[in-house]
């Protein structure tokens, strides 16, 4: 066994876990224990039963509380593996940068494996990658499971199940629209079920493993590391992440990732994890859940560039000012946006709140569905869950899903039934993505992805919860109609404003940036009974890139189930009311691109169809150029009275029709 000598560094102040110095290592652990050694192990003895190359015995003059520590120096270092044990057990550096002995997924072995880690990490080139501080409002996410996205066979990648699969999906998701992906937990996790010990690590000698998977990775986890089985045999898992998080910004794509927190760990413990994982991998942001501490990163200056989501923001947690890094992730939007869908009583006040809401001290993410709970497909199919899978006899999941299976449970080949789906689903679609602050697309519901009604498929390392990238083919109506909308979304910012909308005229051009009305202009009904609204964007409010005025849009939602006649309001004489969405359309793909809008007869009223989104926008009125230069270039009395020049807008109130109130809300 090889000598090293062993020195305290009273002077130094080094992090948890190891870190190299000149001549050797400085190792730092906590440890409630009598005594503490560091175990070495020789990489060549295979990833089975470990045999010890060394064992070196942290001095008591390094034990600070219960925090062990001391430099190491001497040759040959690099080439071990290493653990530690405290009072005879054995356990893995809870801060280790990687891991290994549990490259295979899902091996039941590993859940009573020792993990070791590599004394030697390999240095990465980021070549001057930096974060890319995406404005919210300027963001579209999509939230995936790196093995769940490519781990399918029809996935159509070479390495799949790992962030080297994510890499090979960059073309799809930059084709989609994508801006920003977020990851569900990519840190160490023990995706083996075992049941709780008493110091809570879940790599605890003892327990046996309970049979059962962890496929979300919500639990506790090595911090540190990324997950060793989103890397493949043979690969360095850090190495990986960050190959894919270079690869990703190169694209232009942001990453943020999910850490779960169980409330056992610190705040001060929480803030160096998730500020390691911005400095170390460079990821642009990190959702929260769990129990986290939030109101501590929300108040860290080293974070104010970072993307900060939890379930919530109070004002006591923010720094006094802008604070525009934060974002909230939560059901609200879910929950009101199902429940006006599928026509409940008194919800159209909620979907005015929702559509609007993007307040100055941070952002919001809307979804209408995430991992947890029903895809957007089974939204439309399932009125019950359908968890029998998951061994728990339909016990677990919530029960409140706010869904509505257009009237048979589960898959269907009745033709009417069909098409409601794929109204209900572009309905869906639209108030995502119509909505100020930040949509969010689950992967796999830009084309049907369906879990079999499963509403908590976390167990489900299969065919629930893998990713059928057939149904490209099979939804490819649905998956062109995703497509269209991200894009028409970018194009008009009137549906993303950097501030929420005030429901006033108060730069002076004619209109207020959004107004609200009833199947009359301008007259709004928010009667319990009322199931239908609509909202005008006013376009001058929206500046698109090349500083042009954005078009007006008026959005007529009807989640009745009978139709309703909506008066269309007045837009300048110039400009004619033309169809770009219509959710009802049966025989087409549901929108009308760009300069192919289709045409409306009567610019006064029109009839939208039940259960269904209309989205009209003004285009000038044909050949108004040319009738203007006709009438310039007329002779003296040829055409008798000089034409009527057109009527200025009133730019201090909007020109109100035959009995039209204005409406504040």
């Amino acid at each position: 066994m090889r000598q090293y000598q062993i020195c305290i560094d009273s002077a130094g102040v080094y992090p948890m876990g190891l870190t190299p110095t000149e001549k050797g290592i400085h190792v730092s652990v906590a440890a409630a224990a009598k005594e503490c050694s560091l175990l070495l192990f020789s990489p060549e003895k295979g990833r089975g039963e470990k045999q010890e190359a060394a064992r070196i015995r942290f001095p008591e003059a390094g034990r600070h509380g219960q925090v062990w520590e001391m430099t190491v120096e001497g040759e040959g270092l690099q080439q071990y593996e290493y653990a530690f044990e405290a009072d005879g057990k054995r356990f893995s550096d809870p801060c280790g940068r990687s891991f290994l002995g549990n490259e295979a997924w899902g091996c039941l072995e590993n859940g009573e494996r020792l993990l070791t880690t590599p004394v030697s990490q390999p240095e990465f080139d980021w070549g001057g990658d930096v974060s890319l501080r995406i404005p919210y409002e300027e963001c579209i996410v999509y939230r995936a499971h790196v093995r769940g996205l490519t781990k399918d066979g029809s996935s159509g990648v070479r390495n799949k199940g790992t962030f080297a699969g994510v890499v090979e999906k960059i073309p799809y998701l930059k084709e989609l629209g994508i801006t920003t992906l977020e990851l569900m937990p990519v840190a160490e996790f023990q995706e083996i079920e075992m049941p709780d010990v008493a110091d809570g690590n879940p790599y605890g000698d003892g327990p046996k493993p309970t049979g059962r998977l962890n496929y979300w990775g919500c639990g506790a986890a090595f911090y540190y590391a990324p997950k060793a089985s989103y890397a493949g045999t043979g690969r360095n898992p850090a190495m990986e992440f960050k190959q894919m998080v270079k690869a990703l910004h190169q694209a232009g794509m942001e990453v943020v990732i999910e850490l779960f927190f169980t409330g056992r760990e610190t705040p001060a413990a929480v803030l160096d994890v998730v500020r390691f994982w911005v400095r170390e991998f460079h990821v642009d942001g990190v959702h929260l859940t769990g129990q986290a501490p939030a109101w501590i990163l929300a108040k860290d200056p080293y974070l104010t560039d970072t993307k900060l989501w939890a379930t919530y923001w109070d004002d006591g947690d923010k720094e006094p000012g802008y604070q525009k890094n934060l974002g909230e992730f939560n059901d609200g939007f879910l929950v009101d946006m199902r429940r006006a869908l599928k026509g409940d009583e008194d919800q159209m006040k909620n979907l005015i709140f929702r559509s609007r809401r993007n307040p100055a001290g941070h952002g919001v993410i809307n979804y209408m569905a995430t991992n947890n709970g029903f895809t957007l497909m089974d939204m439309v199919s399932y009125d019950r869950k359908h968890n029998e899978a998951n061994g728990e006899e339909n016990q677990d999941g919530t029960d409140y899903n706010y869904t509505w299976n257009c009237g048979e449970e589960g898959p269907s080949r009745k033709k009417k039934l069909v098409q409601m789906r794929r109204q209900q689903l572009r309905n869906a679609l639209l108030m995502v993505f119509l909505s100020q602050g930040t949509p969010l697309l689950q992967a796999g519901d830009e084309f049907g992805h369906s879990q079999g009604g499963n509403n908590n498929a976390y167990c489900q390392d299969n065919e629930i919860s893998w990713l059928n990238w057939k149904l490209q083919k099979t939804n490819r109506e649905l998956l062109a109609f995703v497509k269209y909308l991200i894009a028409f979304r970018k194009a008009h910012p009137v549906f993303h404003m950097k501030e929420e909308p005030k429901v006033m005229d108060y730069r002076a051009v004619g209109k207020p940036d959004i107004s609200y009305h009833g199947v009359n202009a301008w007259k709004p009904e928010f009667e319990n009974f009322r199931r239908q609204i609509g909202i005008m964007y006013w376009g001058p409010y929206g500046k698109k890139a090349d500083g042009t005025a954005d078009e007006t849009f008026f959005v007529a939602y009807n989640m009745h189930w009978e139709p309703h006649e909506f008066a269309l309001p007045h837009l300048p004489r110039s400009q004619q009311w033309k169809i770009a969405f219509d959710t009802s359309d049966s025989s087409g793909s549901g929108y009308y691109e760009a300069g192919q809008e289709r045409e409306l007869e009567n610019q006064k009223r029109y009839m939208v169809p039940y259960r269904s989104i209309i989205v009209f926008v003004g285009k000038p009125v044909p050949d108004q150029g040319k009738e203007e230069r006709c009438r310039k270039n007329a002779k003296p009395g040829k055409m008798g009275k000089p034409a009527k020049a057109e009527e200025p807008v009133n730019e201090a109130e909007p020109g109100k029709q035959e009995g039209e109130e204005d409406a504040h809300i």
